[in-house]
């Protein structure tokens, strides 16, 4: 007895031990215990669904082949023929009205008489169930095992917790964002790069990354853009990565430009609000680069920003010209115009660079095709002829020959330095036109005063010149900022040169003719035409002729110079083939006449 109260003490005194130990646990352990039979559930719950959605797919994948053969088996036994349901349930119907209006009329006649439970109609005729009805039904039951699966697993309740808690997530972001917005104090007016992750009306999640100052503003954004955010966030790495730390690098080319602007003015025109525009745009567009800068500029519209500014903010993106018409007509209210007004002006521009590309691209190809067919030559063709030529006498190989051959050595055996050689030259002469400006001047005055050439490079400056500057005049710009515009516009050194000139005579009190007068590179009807606006106060007018006027000088010479330019590359490849082939056949010919006369 003794013995069994002590036994009971100890066995006391131990779980006492044990409960005081299982207290002394830190609690961070508990929630990490928790933390991990959470995960654990998740986890289960993903493979769950993994398991179903591919036991759907073998399942699928398996029967598709029999269900076909059946099909094809009940549609041949039923003679081809659809079995139209909804024909039949109204058949159905109609029969069932047809003998309930008997019974009552029946009953009507003869009132207790006939026992209703008893009643036969022999008029209405049972259909019988034939093969194709149970073939049917046997599919129907087969394709909606998967349904079936579905809506069991959607009914566990870890699915439906999981399902439920990402549905109050979605729904108590505004929550979220209006408390911490109360603890941000705007990054101190800087803009950072936020990563979002959102869901469309589709139900798809979209991750993107977007520049504001908080995330009450990004927020925001995508409820006006139509998305449901559901995660944004921000970081040091995001910022490394996706920031904007040197700003906007990429330039909208002149054909997307021209779409963006004849799509803006046209929603404008027909009353659609400038940030409703922009968002259209934004679906439309298919570049990542582009949809990030029009949201930008809505972004910036909708915190108060003018539609100028938030261009001019874009760094390179738009035109300077385009900024500052945009300017002007904010002052006017005259906006769809003014984008009317660049979509015409781009869209000769860009007429005119395409003409130029069509214009070099058939002799470019030609000249290539010519320095092709000529190293081939020297290099597969000539060497043939070597070992013929060193039987003979050196004395009795013409000269030219002797070059010819020299050079298809020098190919042979320095082909791939040659061509190494003339890449970096080519490289390293457009990276020095490119970044200095005094081999640039150099090479654009060399260029400007070669007989043919200079046409086309004064027409060309003077059409973009008068073109812009009419622009500028008929959008009411100050005549110095179109003078800044203008310098920026032109990549010609010496027309920078002018138009300087012309801001220091304006700052002087002079007027703008004097800097292009008796000026080589500006023709002396286009200066005429500015000094008769000048005089008459019709500078834009008489700038829009210029440039008309030039612009179809422009075209005709080009077209002129393609027109010479392709026959005289025919004839240099033609009389390049010929001369090496001569070079190597004319040896040969004395080579033959001395045989001869040695056999005579």
């Amino acid at each position: 007895m003794y013995k069994n109260k002590k036994n009971g003490r100890c066995i006391c005194l131990k779980l006492d031990n044990i409960l005081k130990n299982i207290k002394k646990v830190p609690r961070n352990i508990l929630s990490l215990i928790a933390d991990m039979a959470t995960a654990f559930v998740w986890l289960f719950v993903k493979l769950c669904v993994c398991i179903y959605r591919f036991i759907k797919y073998v399942w699928y994948g398996l029967l598709w082949p029999f269900i076909f053969v059946v099909m094809l088996i009940s549609k041949l036994i039923l003679n081809k023929k659809e079995v139209d349901v909804d024909k039949l349930r109204r058949e159905s119907q109609k029969l069932l009205e047809k003998e309930r209006r008997k019974e009552e009329k029946y009953k009507k006649k003869h009132e207790g008489e006939i026992d209703t439970s008893s009643y036969n109609d022999e008029s209405v005729k049972l259909e019988k169930k034939n093969l194709g009805y149970f073939i049917n039904l046997i599919l129907t039951g087969v394709i909606a095992i998967p349904k079936s699966i579905k809506k069991k697993i959607d009914n566990i309740a870890l699915v439906k917790q999981a399902r439920n808690k990402k549905a109050f997530d979605t729904k108590t972001m505004l929550v979220d964002f209006a408390q911490e917005a109360e603890d941000e104090d705007q990054n101190k007016g800087k803009r950072i790069t936020w990563e979002y992750i959102a869901i469309n009306d589709k139900g798809k999640k979209i991750k993107g990354y977007f520049d504001a100052f908080s995330k009450v503003d990004v927020q925001s954004f995508l409820l006006g853009e139509g998305l449901t955010p559901y995660s944004i966030r921000t970081s040091k790495l995001i910022q490394v990565l996706y920031g904007s730390m040197g700003g906007n690098k990429t330039k909208i080319k002149n054909k997307d430009l021209i779409f963006l602007l004849t799509q803006l003015s046209t929603y404008i025109k027909s009353g659609i609000p400038l940030v409703n525009s922009l968002n259209i745009l934004i679906r439309q567009v298919q570049k990542k680069s582009y949809k990030a800068i029009l949201r930008d500029v809505t972004y910036d519209l909708t915190v108060g920003e003018s539609f100028s500014f938030a261009l001019e903010k874009r760094g390179p993106a738009f035109p300077k010209l385009l900024i500052n018409m945009v300017k002007a007509s904010e002052l006017t209210g005259e906006l769809p115009e003014a984008l009317d007004d660049m979509v015409n002006y781009y869209t000769e521009t860009e007429e005119a660079r395409k003409e130029m590309i069509s214009a070099l691209t058939y002799p470019s190809i030609v000249f290539i095709f010519t320095l092709v067919v000529v190293t081939f030559v020297m290099m597969y063709v000539v060497p043939k002829f070597v070992d013929i030529y060193n039987t003979m006498d050196s004395s009795a190989i013409p000269k030219f020959t002797l070059i010819v051959i020299n050079i298809s050595h020098f190919l042979e055996d320095n082909i791939i330095w040659l061509i190494i050689g003339i890449v970096l030259a080519i490289l390293l002469i457009v990276y020095l036109y490119k970044n200095v400006k005094v081999l640039r001047t150099i090479m654009q005055w060399i260029f400007m005063h070669i007989p043919v050439i200079k046409d086309v490079i004064i027409y060309n400056e003077v059409t973009m010149f008068s073109k812009t500057f009419a622009s500028l005049l008929s959008h009411n710009v100050y005549i110095t900022d179109s003078m800044e515009i203008l310098n920026r516009v032109t990549n010609n050194e010496i027309y920078k040169m002018m138009i300087l000139d012309t801001v220091a005579n304006l700052a002087r009190g002079d007027k703008i003719s004097a800097a292009f007068k008796d000026q080589w590179s500006f023709p002396v009807p286009a200066y005429e035409m500015i000094v008769t606006g000048e005089k008459t106060g019709q500078l834009a007018e008489m700038m829009s002729k210029v440039s008309t006027y030039y612009q179809s000088l422009h075209k005709n010479t080009v077209s002129r110079i393609k027109a010479l330019v392709e026959p005289i590359l025919i004839i240099f490849l033609t009389f390049a083939v010929g001369a090496i082939l001569l070079a190597v056949i004319v040896p040969m010919f004395n080579m033959y006449s001395q045989v001869q006369g040695m056999g005579g």
